[in-house]
C-alpha cells in the first residue's frame, strides 16, 4: 500500500509538480498576534459560498423559473427528500457568507489591511461583497411567495430613483413595468449563470492578491522590530486550523438549518395587498431605514434621492480609504481613518436594528 502511495504521488508529482506546490505551501506563513482570529473570516467566506455552490446546483435539478417558479419550490420543500433540508441549507449559507464577508471586510479595515500594496485586495474585496449582495437579492425573489414578491417589488424601488439611469435599470430587472413570472426567469438567470461568471474570476484575483502580498499585521505589530514577530506556517498549521474552523461553520450551518428551516408562504398574488411590515433582508435594512428617515426628513421623491447620494457618497469614501490614508505610520490620517471606520460600523448596527424596531 505504501509503495502505491509513493508510486502515484510520484506520477502526478511529474505531471503537477507536486513538491514544488508543496514547498511554497510550506513557505508561506502566518502572522501569530492577539488579532489573528479576524484571519480567518475570509476563509469562512470561502466555504459559504462553495456550500452555496453545491446546494445550488442541487437546487438547479428541480427549479423552474418563470410560471412554475413557486409549483416548484413547493415541490421541493415538501415533496422531494431532503429537498427541504437543501434549500435551508443554501438559505442560511448565503445569509451567513454575507455576514462573514462583512466582518472580512471590517477586520481588514481597522487592521489597515488596505495600505499599500494591497489597494487592489481590498477594491476586489468590495466588488466581492456587492456581487454577494446581489446574489442575495436576484435569489430572494425565486421562490415567488408573497413575501419575496413584494420584498423585491419595493427593493426595484430604490435602483429606480436614480435620475435616467435608474428607472430603465429596473425596468430591464423587471422584464416590464411590474414583477411577475419574466422578472424570476430574469433573476433566475443572473442568480445561477451571470453572477458567477462575474464572482468566480473576480474570487480568484482576490485569492492570488492574498497569496501574493500575504497577511497584513495591525499598525501594533508593525512597531515591533522583526525578531519580535512570531508567525506559523501556512501548511499545515494554520491551513488545520483553518478547516477546524470550517468545520465549526458546517455544524452551525446544518443546525441552523435543520432548528429553523425555510419556509414558504402563500402564492404572489400581484392584486393582493402587501403583507404588514413587508421589508428586505436584513443586509439591506440599513439602506431601507436610511430612505426611509430621509424620506420622513424630506418629504416626497427629493428626500428619497438625497438618501440615495448620501449613502453612495458614504459608499464611494468606504471604498477611497486607501488614497487617504497610505501610509504606514499610525498618524493623523489613521486615526481618521479609524473613526471613519468606528462611525460606518455603529451607523449600520443602529440603522439596521432602527429599521426592524420601527416595523413593529
Amino acid at each position: 500500500m505504501k509503495q502505491a502511495r509513493h508510486s502515484l504521488y510520484k506520477w502526478l508529482d511529474e505531471r503537477l509538480d507536486l513538491t514544488e506546490i508543496l514547498a511554497f505551501a510550506r513557505k508561506k506563513t502566518v502572522p501569530v498576534h492577539r488579532r489573528s482570529f479576524w484571519y480567518y473570516w475570509g476563509g469562512l467566506s470561502l466555504f459559504f459560498f462553495l456550500v452555496q455552490a453545491l446546494t445550488g446546483t442541487l437546487l438547479l435539478i428541480y427549479y423552474r423559473p418563470g410560471p412554475e417558479a413557486y409549483e416548484s419550490v413547493r415541490q421541493i420543500t415538501y415533496e422531494i427528500d431532503f429537498g427541504w433540508l437543501i434549500r435551508s441549507i443554501h438559505s442560511w449559507a448565503a445569509n451567513l457568507m454575507i455576514f462573514a464577508v462583512m466582518t472580512h471586510m471590517f477586520s481588514v479595515f481597522f487592521m489597515k489591511a488596505y495600505r499599500k500594496p494591497r489597494e487592489l485586495g481590498w477594491w476586489s474585496g468590495l466588488g466581492l461583497l456587492g456581487l454577494a449582495l446581489f446574489f442575495g437579492f436576484s435569489g430572494y425573489l425565486l421562490p415567488m411567495d408573497e413575501l419575496s414578491y413584494f420584498a423585491t417589488k419595493v427593493g426595484l424601488e430604490i435602483p429606480a430613483l436614480i435620475p435616467w439611469v435608474g428607472p430603465k435599470a429596473a425596468a430591464l430587472l423587471r422584464g416590464g413595468v411590474d414583477v411577475s413570472a419574466v422578472t424570476t426567469q430574469r433573476f433566475f438567470a443572473l442568480h445561477a449563470a451571470v453572477l458567477p461568471a462575474l464572482f468566480v474570476p473576480l474570487l480568484a484575483f482576490h485569492l492570488w492578491l492574498v497569496q501574493k502580498h500575504g497577511n497584513a499585521v495591525p499598525p501594533s505589530e508593525e512597531l515591533k522590530p522583526p525578531e519580535q514577530r512570531r508567525s506559523i506556517p501556512f501548511f499545515p498549521d494554520f491551513a488545520l486550523k483553518d478547516l477546524a474552523m470550517w468545520l465549526i461553520a458546517l455544524n452551525l450551518l446544518v443546525l441552523l438549518a435543520a432548528m429553523f428551516p425555510q419556509g414558504l408562504g402563500q402564492p404572489a398574488d400581484p392584486l393582493a395587498p402587501a403583507p404588514q411590515g413587508i421589508h428586505p433582508e436584513w443586509y439591506f435594512m440599513s439602506s431601507f431605514q436610511t430612505l426611509k428617515m430621509f424620506g420622513k426628513w424630506f418629504p416626497g421623491t427629493a428626500g428619497e434621492a438625497l438618501g440615495l447620494i448620501v449613502f453612495n457618497l458614504g459608499l464611494a469614501i468606504w471604498a477611497l480609504i486607501p488614497l487617504y490614508d497610505n501610509k504606514r505610520a499610525w498618524g493623523l490620517r489613521a486615526r481618521i481613518a479609524s473613526y471613519i471606520g468606528l462611525a460606518a460600523l455603529a451607523l449600520l448596527v443602529l440603522t439596521t436594528v432602527w429599521g426592524y424596531l420601527a416595523l413593529d
